[in-house]
């Protein structure tokens, strides 16, 4: 299924660009043009692929609706084929070649960094839309994944609770993994733990004997593990054959964001224990509506992931405003998110905060089981992004452009 879906987004992306290379774009003069930017290729397609897929049949069901202000959308799509510098290249040449309304991209907050200064400085709205570390703070950027101070605040409370107060982190070495931990830290401290080491790890790591070996040495009553991509899934792997599993927890904010459930056997995914906004496996009013239109497209051999609901939501998010607006004209449409806009997304009610420019929302913890699925432990309704409402106010300082950590 995945290989079949990566040729078939691969080649649609391949099109338009080739297309938009002759000149020969097939959009008509009123079209609204969306710009989107993601990994469909490379190392990060697992979630890439997922999150593209989102965008179309979110902006496929708002046409069949009659559109937006009534005038079809289209969507101009580039591959940032997992390479960072893409997106900085792509992002100037959708805002200032193809002339977007809005750009839907990224995965990595290395690469919505790239992407900020770009679209700041042409004033072009911007929606990210995956789980990350929090704090990004930006008048055209806006965020629809979770942020820590979500994730963090109910997950370390309750492994904390189940486990014990001792913590041990595993994290990829860039600003999501380094400012995770931080996170960690500071509700360890709140709930009355204490951290007792952390290693941080190149994406590219394939031999996790030394972590494993510190972690041993540490004997945490539970791990904090935020892999990132194919390679750090090899970690689950290998924690659980050193029979790790059976003397501490493992609990994470990102697994399961790319499917990695899947992937690892039953005896390294069973027991583990994830935080996130949306799992295939919740029970929300149109979630099953929202499954059923995948399923029609893509099939359901593939968990849908979590990036994927994010990006539905903010495609929504964004066309709701756009209406409110009455106009795609760049500042009315910020104006109008500010505004408060809410919408009623798989996983529940979403709301974007108008000062900090992220979604309120449900956060869900659950556990992995034996079928490389999940099971639904615990629901916290409609969580605030806390750190990033109080840091950041873009309605009283709408100059501020900050990636604010703890």
């Amino acid at each position: 299924m995945r290989d079949r879906l990566k040729g078939t987004k691969v080649a649609r992306a391949a099109a338009v660009v080739l297309a938009l290379t002759l000149g020969t774009g097939t959009w008509a003069d009123d079209d609204i043009k969306v710009g989107a930017i993601f990994d469909l290729t490379g190392g990060l397609n697992i979630y890439g692929i997922q999150q593209s897929q989102a965008l179309h049949l979110a902006v496929d069901s708002i046409n069949a609706a009659g559109g937006v202000l009534g005038n079809q959308i289209t969507v101009i799509e580039n591959d940032a084929q997992s390479d960072l510098a893409k997106y900085t290249q792509y992002t100037n040449t959708l805002i200032l070649r193809d002339q977007i309304d809005v750009l839907f991209a990224g995965l990595t907050s290395s690469s919505r960094e790239a992407i900020r200064p770009i679209v700041r400085q042409k004033k072009v709205p911007y929606f990210y839309s995956a789980l990350y570390e929090g704090g990004a703070c930006d008048k055209q950027t806006f965020i629809t994944g979770a942020s820590a101070s979500q994730q963090m605040s109910v997950l370390i409370d309750w492994a904390v609770r189940e486990y014990g107060p001792r913590i041990y982190i595993m994290a990829p070495d860039y600003n999501f993994g380094t400012i995770s931990a931080h996170w960690v830290e500071y509700y360890a401290e709140q709930f009355g733990a204490e951290v007792l080491g952390a290693d941080f790890l190149p994406l590219t790591v394939t031999d996790y004997s030394p972590t494993i070996q510190k972690i041993q040495a540490a004997d945490p009553d539970f791990v904090v593990a935020l892999p990132v991509g194919a390679n750090q899934t090899g970690f689950l792997e290998q924690f659980a054959a050193a029979g790790l599993k059976d003397k501490m927890g493992i609990v994470s904010t990102n697994y399961g964001s790319g499917n990695q459930q899947v992937v690892v056997s039953p005896d390294a995914g069973e027991g583990i224990v994830a935080s996130q906004e949306y799992f295939m496996w919740i029970d929300e009013p149109n979630n099953e509506p929202f499954m059923a239109l995948w399923e029609e497209a893509y099939g359901l051999d593939e968990p849908i992931i979590s990036e994927a609901a994010d990006v539905w939501n903010a495609v929504h998010v964004w066309a709701a405003a756009v209406e409110i607006a009455g106009t795609t004209d760049n500042d009315a449409v910020i104006a109008a998110l500010e505004s408060g806009v809410s919408f009623e997304g798989p996983n529940g009610t979403v709301s974007m905060q108008p000062g900090s420019h992220h979604l309120r929302q449900n956060i869900y913890i659950v556990r992995g089981n034996r079928e490389h699925a999940f099971d639904v432990i615990e629901k916290f309704e409609y969580v605030a992004p806390s750190f990033e409402d109080e840091v950041c106010d873009l309605i009283a300082n709408p100059d501020t452009a900050e990636h604010f950590v703890p």
